[in-house]
Parts: structure tokens; C-alpha cells; sequence
């Protein structure tokens, strides 16, 4: 396992955002890199980031692979790493986040709100997506028509979209019933617009739309639209138990 860990001391900190290869041989140059107390003289040095103590001035250099971030997608931002004519989900993070270049696990529409988990661990986004694990997704909406128990079978069997593909059994609970329903659907699948095409596909149309679950991650409350946090520890866990 220790051997694994091994690299060179400039890609380390590369990877953890302190500059380019060039950058980083000017600050080893300037004597501002030490490990275990020790100044530097070569960036190609072998070090165990996970044990040895790097400092570049005076921050000591916390190493971490994978970062695990939950994020309250707003509307008008789109879950992708870049577009030239629209926000993304990356521009709400800062820098510290960025070198590590996540990108997010699924996607919610422009206009949806929510639950985003962005991450640069591609196998744990591979196993959450992987249509055969079916992982739960769970979703707040404001639905304009009437919702009724003849909608909770309906959803129950699977929705039959607009392009004759059958969805998988969903979860539908009705919050309150009205002109303007409100509701929360458990979905077990990620077809484009699903939430949207099954409601219109019983003549009712969604109004508003938000992601407030995945798997066992559930959207921190504490969390306005655009803010967001990193996963602790156990909801990691939970997250790679579940994948």
C-alpha cells in the first residue's frame, strides 16, 4: 500500500494546486519547499504525500486524491465543466476546488435545483451511474394539475414516455393535491427529462423541479442555492457501500 502512495514531490503538488512544474521548481529554487523539515533541492524527489510533511512557505500541505463535494445546483447553471455561453457548476467553486478538476455525477437540467455531487473519483461516479445499480434518486416538485391515487398506481406499473420507453417502477407520494400539486417522486433511473416527461405523459406538467436525494446522500439543508460543502467521512462511505 505504501508503495502506491509514492510520487514525485512536484506532481504532488501540482496536483494540489501550487503551480505549474515551472512554478513549482522556482518556489524549490527559492528554498520555500520542505518535506519533514528538510529544504528541497530536486521537485523529482520521491515522497508518500499521505506521510511525509510538506510545506511551501509556511502552509503546510494537506494531500487528499479525490475530492467529494455536495452542492446545491441553482437554476440557470448547467451541470457540465465548461460552456462559452453559460454558467456551470464548476464556476461556483473556487480555486481550491477546481485544481482537482471534478466534474459532476449526472446532471440536473438548467432549470432544475438541487442535490449535485461533483467529484474527481471516476470510479465511484462510474458505479453511482451504472444503470444496472439503480440507484434512487428522490425529487421535490411542483406539479400543475391535479395528483391522485390513480397517479400513484400509474407511477407504481412505470410511465410509458413519448418515445414508447417503459419507465422503471417509481415511488410517487403526494404532499398536497390541488390545482397546483406538490409532491416527491423516487425514480430508479436517469432517462433525459424523466421527471418531466412522466408527469406530461399523464397530462400534467412540472413547474418546478429539485433534487433533494441520491443513494443514501441526502441535500443539506444548511445549503442555499449555489452554496455547497464537502462530504464527510461517513456519507463517503455510505456512497461507496451503495455504489
Amino acid at each position: 500500500m505504501a508503495k502506491q502512495n509514492r510520487q514525485r514531490l512536484d506532481k504532488v503538488l501540482a496536483h494540489l494546486g501550487f503551480g505549474t512544474r515551472k512554478e513549482i521548481k522556482q518556489l524549490i529554487k527559492a528554498g520555500q519547499v520542505t518535506v519533514n523539515e528538510l529544504p528541497v533541492k530536486d521537485g523529482g524527489q520521491i515522497i508518500d504525500p499521505t506521510i511525509d510533511k510538506i510545506k511551501v512557505g509556511e502552509e503546510a500541505v494537506t494531500y487528499k486524491e479525490f475530492v467529494y463535494i455536495m452542492l446545491n445546483k441553482p437554476q440557470g447553471v448547467l451541470s457540465a465543466t465548461e460552456d462559452y455561453n453559460s454558467p456551470t457548476v464548476l464556476d461556483l467553486l473556487p480555486e481550491s476546488f477546481r485544481v482537482f478538476k471534478p466534474f459532476p455525477v449526472g446532471r440536473l437540467d438548467k432549470d432544475t435545483e438541487g442535490l449535485l455531487l461533483l467529484t474527481n473519483d471516476g470510479q465511484l461516479a462510474h458505479n453511482l451511474l451504472a444503470p444496472k445499480k439503480h440507484v434512487p434518486k428522490t425529487y421535490y416538485a411542483r406539479i400543475k394539475g391535479w395528483v391522485d391515487e390513480e397517479d400513484v398506481r400509474e407511477f407504481k406499473q412505470g410511465i410509458v414516455l413519448d418515445d414508447g420507453y417503459q419507465t422503471r417502477p417509481a415511488i410517487l407520494k403526494i404532499l398536497t393535491a390541488g390545482p397546483c400539486s406538490e409532491i416527491e417522486l423516487t425514480i430508479y433511473e436517469g432517462k433525459f427529462h424523466q421527471v418531466k416527461r412522466m408527469f406530461l405523459a399523464l397530462d400534467k406538467q412540472v413547474t418546478y423541479l429539485k433534487r433533494i436525494a441520491m443513494g443514501p446522500l441526502t441535500l443539506d439543508p444548511s445549503l442555499g442555492p449555489g452554496q455547497y460543502r464537502e462530504l464527510t467521512e461517513e456519507e463517503v462511505e455510505k456512497l461507496k457501500a451503495n455504489g
